[in-house]
């Protein structure tokens, strides 16, 4: 299969710099490895960036403004038989991602690695970092304002899983409660094992679908391991387990429509640590994906 990396050099979905250059470098590394890949940059314009966190919607119009051009990038491309790979940037990006996919699939479901739940809405977050509401735009749980560019399905909150939380506002709780969203925690990696817990939620999300997005957040890692993301979460999984995690994804491919990775923050990185991490697991994908033929569409 052909895959199409892109860059989606933006962090205004959090108050803290750093995340927009992770893109930058990590396609610097590759194209060392992977020359005969398509790579686009997506930068945002010009702006101001809001660090304000009183300002609860911080650098919204900014975030449509650069998530209408990555969705329209990743639309085309999957039109034209490629497998996109999305390197962030902050979580925010993953509106646009995920709903191309949609978008191109119609129906398809959506597993969200990450040590938070990213299911705030304006109403419930507390810091207005933008980044901890993606997954309820993509949803459709509330949060109309972060997709307006997108004209097609949303995802299904009963085809979404997130795995590997261990940090969710106490408000963000009742959204999930009443939205049918499914969450495995770090304990339930810890009772249940990684490929019980992965291989459940790709049951869940793969279930009468025609595809999963895949949204992988390096925060998901212990930060002992991975410090270079910019919202840290102690008592997260290990290196060894964040690889079988990539593995299970991997041997699942022929499901997948569209993978990201994000949170890559160099600014806080120690001696290139997270910086590896992240280039073993995109190497890993675009390696799976070039033995992989194109998707099949599912029929019901």
């Amino acid at each position: 299969m052909k895959t199409f990396i892109v860059g989606a050099g933006s962090d205004l979905g959090v108050h803290i710099d750093g995340a927009h250059l992770g893109p930058i470098q990590l396609m610097n590394d590759l194209q060392g490895f992977y020359k005969g890949e398509s790579y686009q940059q997506v930068q945002p314009e010009d702006i101001i960036k809001s660090r304000n966190l009183s300002d609860l919607r911080k650098n919204e119009y900014e975030i449509d403004q650069f998530n209408t051009k990555l969705y329209q990038e990743i639309v085309k491309k999957e039109k034209e038989g490629y497998f996109p790979i999305t390197i962030g940037g902050d979580h925010s990006i993953a509106v646009a991602s995920a709903l191309a996919s949609a978008k191109v699939h119609d129906n398809i479901g959506i597993i969200w690695f990450d040590a938070h739940t990213d299911y705030n809405t304006f109403e419930t977050t507390v810091s207005g970092n933008i980044h901890g509401l993606p997954l309820a735009a993509i949803t459709g749980w509330k949060c109309q304002e972060l997709r307006y560019f997108h004209d097609g399905n949303i995802i299904q909150p009963s085809k979404a899983v997130v795995v590997g939380a261990r940090s969710i506002d106490d408000w963000e709780k009742d959204n999930i409660k009443y939205s049918g969203l499914t969450v495995f925690t770090t304990e339930d990696i810890k009772e249940k094992g990684v490929e019980a817990v992965v291989e459940e939620a790709f049951r869940i999300a793969g279930e009468k679908t025609k595809g999963i997005h895949i949204s992988y957040d390096l925060d998901l890692i212990d930060p002992e391991v991975a410090p270079g993301v910019s919202i840290p979460e102690f008592d997260g999984i290990t290196e060894e387990e964040a690889m079988k995690i990539n593995e299970i994804i991997i041997k699942h491919l022929d499901q997948i429509t569209s993978y990201d990775l994000v949170e890559f923050n160099p600014l806080r990185d120690v001696n290139r640590k997270t910086e590896q991490i992240a280039i073993n697991l995109l190497a890993q994908v675009i390696r799976g994906a070039e033995n992989l033929k194109k998707l099949p569409e599912k029929k019901y």
